[in-house]
């Protein structure tokens, strides 16, 4: 009898099916408790995994359990920090063991299986970590997709819902009224604010401001390392810096001493357009307003009167959707599989058979997650590297890099040729600037940094290549700190985007 794709697909977890799995979930808003109560049955439990949807919350997550005289390794892509005898590992998503039984695992962030480019990593944890208790933190959202799979599987589950632990109110009036004006939101700012934007150039632009007018800021955004961001989250709690402005990159389970949070826009640019935040994505973030403990209520306002609407119908609005096929990750196997049916030795015409394939659905429950930026890095792959072996190139395929921007795709081809043609490479010198505090250099430091990512990931898959990881480490810390410096004193770029905006609407 052929089995099917849903069954090919649970059955690489052969582990996960012989353990008898019970799951808990703990759905509900920020500022709920979810995640503190996992976390608290992960320490007690003989051993355990927690796996997180950033390094950063990975860190976080080892440091608190550490704290609490927990034995806790970390493990992600970029490293291994490995301690004798630990039973308890925090690690990033996708570096899951499904050969590793615990006892207890956390699965952070189950919203994230909507992910256009990793939700496949949440459906692999979901289906195959092997814990006898796992429990499932986050938005209510994608609760229903997530049962139907597990009904399939004939697991069982519980679902608690959990409410916020201090009230969040949207206050009255926006921040400038009728009409944005800079000079309205620098007077409106008080300690303790959050200020979201939706781009690094708008971040920066407005911390600057904003410092300059004489409060303290913090930064965040995603381009910045997960040390760095790690050290802007401090300045802020610590009350070091007095504001806060980041991206969404804060809706992600970073806990933040914010009162208030402020929305600069309510739209943000999807990679094709810009589109208005969704319910899920403005509660994660107005979420993060009034910690627990810190302040007895959250606030959330917007800088316009005319986006107060689009602000409470998100925050009022169930944001759960209807079920929806889960998406699930290619297997060496599927590719092998289809090279060899096509035949062709070249990765990127495997990726568009499957993409066309019908087989990419598998009883509705389960779909094959193939993005346009995996084929472009396979057209890249196989460009570099026509007669590499199948394997090595889905490998490669996996490296965590921004494919788009072409400082970071050049660096990518030449790690490819290394691999290709079996040649050592080394880490190039750090420029002069790196010592200094000159903020025009900030691009590339962050450009460099992520570059210092790539090649180490590319460490732990062809250590005999990428060998430098002393030089790695110390690289690595000069960069944050040159960054860390550069964030206090860059001068931002001139308009933002809402200002450009308004002068085009009223030229």
């Amino acid at each position: 009898m052929t089995r099917s794709p849903f069954d090919d697909y649970v059955s690489r977890f052969r582990l996960a099916r012989q353990l008898n799995r019970q799951h808990h979930f703990y759905v509900g808003p920020t500022n709920s408790g979810k995640t503190y109560q996992a976390l608290e049955t992960l320490r007690q439990a003989a051993s355990g995994v927690y796996l997180a949807p950033l390094r950063l919350l990975a860190m976080e997550v080892r440091d608190r359990l550490m704290q609490a005289g927990v034995a806790c390794n970390l493990v992600t892509g970029e490293e291994r920090v490995m301690v004798l005898g630990a039973q308890h590992t925090a690690s990033t998503i996708e570096m899951l063991r499904p050969d590793h039984a615990v006892e207890v695992a956390v699965i952070d962030e189950i919203q994230m299986l909507m992910d256009p480019d990793r939700g496949s990593a949440w459906t692999a944890a979901l289906v195959g970590v092997p814990a006898k208790q796992v429990f499932i933190c986050g938005a209510n959202s994608v609760t229903s997709s997530c049962t139907r799979v597990l009904d399939a599987l004939h697991e069982p589950y519980t679902l608690t819902h959990l409410q916020r632990m201090t009230p969040l109110m949207i206050e009255e009036q926006s921040i400038c009224g009728a009409r944005y004006h800079p000079t309205k939101l620098r007077q409106a700012l008080q300690a303790g604010d959050a200020l979201i934007a939706f781009s690094r150039k708008d971040v920066l632009t407005l911390a600057a401001r904003i410092r300059q007018s004489g409060l303290s800021v913090a930064t965040i955004y995603g381009a910045l390392s997960p040390e760095v961001r790690r050290g802007e989250s401090a300045r802020f709690a610590s009350g070091e810096a007095q504001v806060l402005v980041a991206t969404d990159a804060i809706g992600m389970g970073l806990n933040l001493p914010i009162r208030r949070v402020i929305f600069a826009n309510v739209h943000k640019f999807d990679g094709v357009a810009p589109r208005p935040l969704n319910a899920t994505e403005m509660r994660q973030i107005a979420g993060r307003a009034g910690r627990h403990g810190l302040y007895d209520i959250g606030f959330v306002t917007v800088l316009e009167d005319d986006e107060q609407w689009h602000l409470r119908d998100m925050l009022n609005r169930d944001d759960s959707v209807a079920p929806f096929a889960l998406p699930v990750a290619m297997a060496d196997g599927d590719i092998e599989r289809i090279s060899q049916q096509i035949p062709t030795w070249r990765l990127a015409e495997c990726i568009a058979y499957m993409k066309r394939a019908d087989t990419a659905h598998c009883a509705g429950l389960l779909h094959r997650q193939v993005t346009n930026l995996q084929y472009q890095q396979a057209l890249l792959i196989d460009e570099v590297a026509p007669q590499m072996a199948m394997r090595d190139k889905l490998r490669l395929l996996c490296a965590p890099l921004a494919i788009q921007v072409p400082i970071t795709r050049d660096y990518f081809v030449q790690c490819v040729q290394a691999v290709y043609l079996q040649q050592p490479r080394a880490l190039s010198a750090l420029p002069a600037w790196v010592h200094g505090h000159q903020a025009d250099y900030l691009e590339q430091a962050e450009l460099l940094c992520q570059q210092l990512s790539v090649y180490s990931w590319l460490s732990y898959q062809y250590p005999a290549i990428f060998n430098a990881g002393e030089q790695l480490s110390h690289h690595r810390t000069q960069l944050n700190s040159f960054i860390s410096r550069a964030l206090k004193v860059q001068a931002g770029y001139g308009k933002t985007q809402r200002e450009h905006e308004l002068v085009s609407r009223y030229r």
